[in-house]
């Protein structure tokens, strides 16, 4: 096949659309598909290379920190004009994606899309609606909506959403396993008791409040316990405040992210707002018993008790009284975390980039889909 593929964020970018886009990427390319790159330029020398194009960024509006790309439909109609691909697929919904469905669109060529976040539309009564209604809009206009979990599948379908194949994430076990555990690490982070682990963003949208509570409670219930924070993020001044023998470590990648994991005892995702959660199979490969709400990747590979812990959405009691359990119990994390680490084996990349790859075919062997209609303009 050749495969335009089209997305706002890419590494160095360290959150879970970049490095699923590289993933996926990577994997067509070995498989001998030809894949052109269109993605936002990351800095002013950033020019790409021969399969891949880059596009000036902006910001976005009370996201400092985020750039996304700008909309080029009419450069891309251009090039695809002369060099046509057989399937464009989007991966994610922002001015550069929207240009992208539309001059596909124009030139009647196949497109598919990524809608990999939980379908929560912020914005209240005025602008909800009006989100919710353009990204409903924009994805029925592709051929088929890849999303991460049923949970999402069903939500998307009861706004409207049409087309939908679930499609979930996978983790790297040779780069998440026990074995990068570190004592040298532990001694480093002055860990004598359960360490205490939360990767992500430090971000009011990732429920840290439950995060905080959650340890606030471990610290009473088992006092040597050490919380190691892995990531960025607005509310670092929040958490240096109300716990400031926390451990900081700012974002991670490689090997020192596959030993922080290793080296903790224990992992807290508090957030109700994930897509997937990548850190959920990763925690769960490097041998860490998960407390997480029941949603995302939790409800796939968690079983309550079994290999992890979840509860209920929401109740954030609950997910409190759970995190204190699993840090005073050093026999159950063990438990846990030995069932994580087998589920996580069977969770493999190969199989869910294989699907992936089919349905990229299979939209390739369509005549025409100008009967989907065209992108919103």
């Amino acid at each position: 096949m050749k495969v335009a593929y089209i997305t706002e964020t890419w590494p160095p970018a360290l959150n879970g659309a970049a490095l699923a886009a590289a993933r996926v990427v990577s994997h067509l390319r070995k498989r001998g598909h030809g894949v052109e790159l269109i993605r936002p330029r990351l800095h002013m020398e950033d020019a790409g290379d021969t399969d891949t194009v880059t596009v000036p960024t902006m910001s976005v509006p009370m996201c400092a920190d985020l750039r996304i790309g700008m909309p080029v439909g009419q450069h891309l109609i251009k090039r695809w004009r002369a060099a046509r691909p057989d399937v464009v697929h989007v991966a994610t919904q922002g001015p550069l994606g929207w240009s992208a469905c539309n001059a596909a669109r124009a030139l009647d060529i196949p497109v598919t899309s990524d809608f990999r976040d939980r379908f929560d539309a912020p914005g209240g009564k005025v602008v909800a609606p009006l989100l919710r209604a353009y990204l409903r809009g924009f994805h029925n206009r592709t051929a088929c909506t890849f999303v991460p979990t049923d949970e999402v599948a069903g939500q998307l379908s009861e706004q409207g959403f049409r087309n939908l194949v679930v499609s979930g994430r996978g983790v790297d076990t040779v780069a998440f396993s026990p074995y990068y555990r570190s004592e040298s690490l532990r001694r480093h982070w002055d860990a004598i008791g359960p360490v205490v682990l939360y990767v992500g963003r430090l971000s009011e949208e990732k429920n840290l409040s439950a995060l905080l509570d959650a340890y606030a409670a471990i610290r009473v219930a088992e006092p040597s316990a050490r919380l190691v924070l892995v990531g960025e993020g607005p509310m670092r001044d929040v958490f240096e405040e109300r716990c400031p023998d926390a451990i900081f470590t700012g974002h991670l990648s490689g090997s020192m992210l596959s030993a922080c994991y290793a080296s903790a005892d224990m992992l807290l995702l508090p957030a109700l707002a994930e897509g997937f959660g990548n850190v959920t199979l990763e925690a769960m490969a490097s041998g860490l018993p998960v407390v997480a709400y029941d949603m995302g990747a939790a409800a796939m590979h968690i079983r309550n008790d079994v290999n992890g812990i979840t509860v209920v959405p929401g109740d954030q009691y609950a997910f409190v009284r759970a995190a204190v359990a699993l840090a005073c119990d050093e026999p159950l994390r063990e438990r846990l975390g030995a069932a994580a680490c087998q589920t996580a084996r069977a969770a493999s990349w190969e199989h869910i980039l294989m699907d992936f790859e089919q349905t990229l075919y299979a939209n390739c062997a369509s005549q025409s889909t100008a009967s989907i209609g065209a992108c919103p303009a």
